[in-house]
């Protein structure tokens, strides 16, 4: 009887924990990438491949788009630079995740914007939380859209040491 119930326990956990993690498929740019979810990404099943827009960072854009020309006003860099910026980050994030690596969605209050894309904090198979990683290490500024807040300081708080110690695009 023991060893059912906790057979039947396991098998009623083990959806709700798959749900959570994915398998890379690319990096789209410096924020975004898209993975494969869901309990049956392990299964060889159908899967869901879900476009990830990570929570609380934002990059400089890959190519003369909209938002670019936006961040260029608002920060004075020509339009170049901000790709070029957008570029790195991108290639930051690629020396990061490879396709087939293992990773961990979380999520906060909203679960998707404005574009359909899935909001997620992603750790990576160390531990490590992904986001923070990017924002650390000077190739993204935090952007916080409430409600999702939840690691709002702590990506401050990396952006400022990144900034200080001129790391990434912040260098020299």
């Amino acid at each position: 009887m023991r060893l059912f119930l906790l057979s039947f326990l396991l098998f009623l956990a083990l959806p709700l924990a798959a749900a959570d993690q994915a398998v890379v498929k690319h990096v789209v740019d410096g924020d975004t990438i898209v993975v494969q979810s869901g309990a049956a990404t392990f299964r060889h099943a159908q899967c869901t491949a879900l476009s990830v827009r990570l929570i609380g960072i934002d990059t400089p854009e890959c190519k003369p788009n909209s938002k670019a020309f936006r961040d260029s006003e608002r920060s004075g860099a020509d339009v170049n630079t901000i790709v070029s910026q957008g570029k790195q980050a991108s290639a930051f994030l690629k020396g990061i995740l490879r396709k087939g690596d293992r990773v961990s969605l979380d999520y906060d209050v909203e679960k998707h914007d404005k574009y359909g894309r899935t909001l997620a904090y992603v750790y990576l198979s160390d531990g490590r939380l992904l986001n923070e990683v990017i924002i650390a290490s000077g190739y993204a500024s935090p952007m916080t859209i409430p409600p999702n807040v939840k690691h709002q300081e702590r990506f401050l708080k990396a952006y400022k040491d990144a900034r200080e110690k001129g790391l990434g695009l912040w260098g020299k």
